[in-house]
């Protein structure tokens, strides 16, 4: 497991559509957990593949117990939305900026588990608005493209 470093805006690699991960190999496992202890120490709430340059569709996230704890997902694909929120969103790629961004409320998405297992993720709130942003990036797709205004924030970590 290592920390990698996070790709910031405006590196092209950020406007990438990622491809699917075909195949669950043991360097898929290993950037999971480069992902996760990446996403730890930028003391972020989610991050997706992309943001450490790597192509593929993978992200993993943690908005805190409340939300279930830790989540990765390979191929993830928002299924259903419901509702609206408005809210601010920053982004480890985007230091020091917010952006307020509407969103949906609820959302279903499914992928898979490290182990190949299909999941059902729902989030609502915090969670519904990580799972958007994150597969946003897999996408090419930053919050900053949505957001209705944006204004520089504080120093610190987290995302979303």
């Amino acid at each position: 497991m290592a920390i990698k470093m996070i790709v910031k805006d405006p590196d092209p690699v950020l406007r990438e559509v990622c491809k699917p991960v075909t195949k669950i190999t043991p360097n898929i496992i290993k950037l999971l957990n480069d992902m996760v202890d990446t996403m730890y120490d930028a003391e972020g709430v989610g991050l997706a593949a992309p943001q450490i340059g790597i192509l593929k569709r993978v992200i993993v996230m943690d908005c805190g117990d409340e939300h279930g704890g830790l989540i990765e997902l390979i191929n993830p694909e928002v299924f259903e939305t419901e509702g609206e929120q408005f809210g601010p969103e920053g982004c480890l790629s985007i230091p020091n900026m917010t952006g307020d961004v509407k969103r949906a409320q609820r959302v279903k998405v499914k992928g898979l588990d490290r182990d190949g297992k299909e999941i059902v993720v729902e989030g609502t709130d915090l969670l519904a608005r990580c799972i958007l942003h994150e597969v946003d990036h897999l996408n090419g797709v930053l919050y900053t493209d949505l957001a209705e205004k944006m204004y520089r924030s504080e120093p610190q970590g987290g995302e979303v």
